[in-house]
């Protein structure tokens, strides 16, 4: 018996086909419409898609060999490593502690405590050179406190450490006020530590949240020039991070090594974003299954 013929008893009508089924599903639905869409679409190509396209035919000005050659040169190859090795080591020092000032801002009580969530999102508002200014008086050659980093590598760290900490805070600390208090007060009621409770019950949770914020810590890591311009020393092979390598090569008059550069820099941030939201949706697919 076919399906029209099933349902002509009961008086249902018969199914839509599959194909009429996937094209309802593919059907612009919301509040804005293809209006909105389409504005937003417009202003994202004017503001980002046209000037990355436009890095990157730059970037090929002297076709596919130039820009091998560009991104391959020893002191690039050198400045990426230091860029990217510092920002992986910056990335993975925001990712706790900043999980760990979220995690006070949000169930501790004490005084000052409006004071110190404010001073989370200065680094937003402080332009970057005052920040290399300010560490250069604390760990430079005169330093009053006896520290001198100027011109090594742990003078970045705490240079992008500190433009990047608010990344993962404000990721961490919405998460971490929704957080179910039921669930971590019935496992204490179990028997459970403290660190249990964290390891089984909130850090899955928070672990999105973590993720997406050490991403975005890293990705301005990589690409950051005004805290790390004094500080740092722009030392070739040692201190000289991708934007100085990049500004270098500008002042000598070779734009498509610099642009080149700047290419394999989006590329990188860009996987770093994509791979840590992938494994970051993963969980919260899991989690939901769980439910």
């Amino acid at each position: 018996m076919s399906i029209s013929e099933q349902t002509a008893g009961t008086g249902a009508p018969p199914p839509a086909p599959a194909s009429r089924r996937r094209t309802r599903r593919a059907r612009i639905t919301g509040t804005v419409g293809p209006l909105g869409i389409g504005v937003a679409t417009l202003w994202l190509s004017l503001i980002v898609l046209l000037p990355l396209a436009a890095l990157a035919t730059h970037s090929l000005s002297d076709g596919f060999g130039g820009f091998w050659d560009a991104v391959t040169a020893p002191a690039a190859l050198a400045t990426l490593r230091v860029t990217v090795g510092v920002s992986i080591v910056v990335a993975a020092i925001n990712a706790v502690m900043g999980t760990i000032i979220a995690w006070v801002l949000v169930r501790d009580e004490f005084p000052g405590k409006k004071v110190v969530n404010a001073l989370i999102d200065l680094p937003f508002a402080l332009p970057t050179i005052v920040a290399s200014i300010v560490l250069l008086s604390l760990y430079g050659p005169q330093s009053p406190i006896g520290l001198q980093l100027n011109a090594t590598q742990p003078g970045l760290v705490v240079a992008l450490a500190f433009v990047t900490l608010p990344f993962v805070v404000r990721a961490v600390q919405p998460v971490l006020i929704e957080v179910d208090r039921e669930v971590e007060e019935a496992a204490a009621s179990l028997g459970a530590s403290n660190f249990t409770i964290f390891r089984t019950v909130v850090l899955p949770v928070l672990a999105p949240a973590i993720l997406g914020g050490t991403g975005l810590a890293f990705a301005r890591a990589i690409g950051e020039y005004g805290s790390i311009v004094l500080i740092g020393g722009n030392i070739p092979y040692q201190t000289q991070v991708a934007s100085q390598y990049i500004q270098q090569q500008i002042e000598i008059d070779r734009p498509v090594n610099a642009a080149a550069v700047s290419v394999v820099l989006l590329l990188i941030a860009f996987v770093a974003l994509f791979v840590l939201r992938w494994v970051a949706s993963r969980g919260l697919r899991r989690q939901e299954d769980d439910r």
